[in-house]
């Protein structure tokens, strides 16, 4: 985030961290034999947010891309001895909760949650399918209601949230985000509202979060965020194929809450994915209908690379296509009303101030993942060049401390983002991999070098006023110290690339377009929290 320059002394390197263990998650769910949704489609997104997915199945389901023909639901004892068998062998660490189907299978999963008590339960109540199909007996929406309560996050569509309420479908945002509110009241869980069946517009309402696109909300009325409601804004990606949508999003949540600790967090690493997911899914072309969502596009991509260029890119070739994979985010950040207000001067006191809070609470942590990189750089020059960053970022941190901060009220407990973001830094630390790490430290290098040559050029052509009230600031952009200090990262990065192997370089563009998502959300970071 803040300016970094290579003048500083070598810190010593970090010592070896254990790995993280990889989540273990249930799904509960039907099956989908088009491979779409349901358990299929949580099995999916569960490893691609890198955990360990197990199933128990509570209904058979014949389906494809244009709706559900026939449904089968299996004894729910058999469901019981299935939840049993896992749990009396494997510590689970979350439970994602879908298609229950009848009031006994609904029994059978209250009773295993309330002798099994897993850490996290996400519950997406399956009730109707996008093709509209009906997917749970109208007589056991009763018994879905107790199961609620045991849940700590409910994810329905708008349809189902309605039909939980018993009350009409929102029209719009504002009116689903009351729904949100009195189905947390009732059920005293987080619920988390998805914007993503409004039509077009609809979906942003009166709220500038959802910046007119696809917004999703985070409701708790009962304490349990930081705020009642989070909201956290998207785009609406113009697709046919949202087959699986909300089996997907409910199990990648429960995934990566496992280990992030934050559903605001979770939800922030999790909705980009998704929106990539849709934008891609054209490339699946399965069926005839409402196809499913690409749930390893990333995967896809970097493979589709390595077959055009073969076993190893040539030089520069990674760093030019990660610069093309940030265009999206750079966008995303000049549209930011922070980043507007802070080049025109208009920024209001107390968001700066939260923002350089954030700042000096996020570069302690990123000090620590750039001295691991200089633990585990190949060559004594990268050593070098990673130890430098790192002393540089406690140096500016006690800088930001000493002058802006200590004369000024600020937040000195790290936001969603800043956790979110600094723990993703220190995920990839630990990888034992040396490219992946530096592709994901990558993006506060570049992505901050061009936002800030930009807000400088900017400040200069208004001409530059002394009355200015972040004129200091905006001038330190000019360094170019850090300008060559982020020429120098892109090469070492691309060089990492270019050694690296292909499963490797997946790994880093995964990384790497983790990182230039959390650097959007960490500038409209201030903004939310005011």
């Amino acid at each position: 985030m803040s300016l970094l320059t290579t003048a500083s002394p070598f810190l010593p390197p970090a010592p070896t961290a254990a790995a993280p263990r990889i989540p273990r998650v249930l799904a509960i769910a039907g099956s989908d034999p088009s491979g779409g949704a349901g358990i299929q489609a949580d099995l999916k997104s569960i490893a691609a947010h890198g955990g360990y997915g197990m199933a128990a199945i509570t209904a058979l389901t014949a389906q494809n891309t244009r709706g559900v023909s026939a449904v089968h639901i299996p004894p729910a004892a058999f469901l019981t001895a299935q939840l049993e068998a896992l749990s009396q062998d494997i510590s689970i660490d979350a439970v994602k909760i879908g298609m229950l189907g009848d009031a006994s299978v609904i029994d059978a999963v209250r009773n295993w949650l309330e002798k099994a008590r897993p850490g996290v339960v996400v519950l997406d109540p399956v009730m109707v399918a996008t093709s509209g199909d009906r997917l749970l007996q109208e007589a056991a929406e009763e018994a879905l209601h107790t199961l609620l309560p045991y849940a700590d996050l409910i994810t329905p569509n708008l349809a189902e949230l309605a039909i939980l309420l018993k009350e009409p479908a929102a029209g719009d945002w504002a009116a689903a985000l009351e729904q949100g509110k009195r189905l947390a009241a009732q059920t005293g869980t987080t619920v988390l509202v998805k914007g993503g069946h409004l039509d077009g517009g609809a979906g942003a309402g009166d709220n500038p979060a959802s910046h007119g696109g696809c917004p999703d909300a985070l409701v708790n009325t009962g304490g349990l965020l930081a705020r009642d409601v989070v909201v956290v804004p998207g785009e609406r990606v113009p697709t046919r194929n949202s087959h699986g949508t909300g089996c997907s999003l409910s199990s990648a949540m429960a995934t990566v809450q496992t280990r992030v600790g934050d559903w605001e967090a979770a939800l922030r690493e999790v909705k980009p994915w998704l929106q990539e997911a849709l934008r891609s899914s054209e490339r699946l072309d399965v069926g005839t209908g409402n196809g499913p969502v690409h749930h390893f596009h990333h995967v896809q991509q970097q493979t589709e690379d390595h077959r055009r260029t073969g076993s190893a890119p040539a030089e520069g070739q990674f760093a030019a296509a990660l610069r093309d994979a940030a265009t999206a985010d750079l966008t995303a950040i000049y549209s930011l009303d922070f980043i507007r207000a802070l080049a025109d001067g208009s920024l209001p006191e107390h968001e700066f101030a939260y923002y350089l809070s954030q700042d000096a609470l996020y570069l302690n942590g990123y000090s620590r993942v750039l001295a691991r990189a200089a633990a585990i750089a190949p060559s004594e020059a990268e050593q070098l060049f990673w130890g430098r960053s790192a002393q540089n970022c406690l140096e500016v941190e006690s800088e930001l401390h000493r002058t802006w901060l200590s004369t000024r009220t600020a937040d000195v407990t790290p936001g969603p983002v800043t956790k979110s973001y600094v723990d993703h830094l220190l995920a990839a630390s630990v990888s034992g991999s040396y490219a992946v790490l530096v592709a994901a430290v990558l993006p506060c290098f570049w992505l901050y070098a061009e936002v800030g040559e930009t807000l400088h050029a900017q400040f200069l052509a208004a001409g530059a006023p002394e009355s200015h009230p972040y004129a200091v600031w905006l001038r330190t952009y000019a360094d170019e110290e850090f300008a060559a200090a982020t020429r120098q990262a892109v090469a070492y990065t691309d060089a990492a690339a270019r050694a690296a192997s292909g499963s490797e370089r997946d790994a880093m563009t995964l990384a790497f377009r983790q990182s230039a998502r959390y650097e959007v959300d960490f500038f409209d970071a201030p903004r939310l929290h005011a």
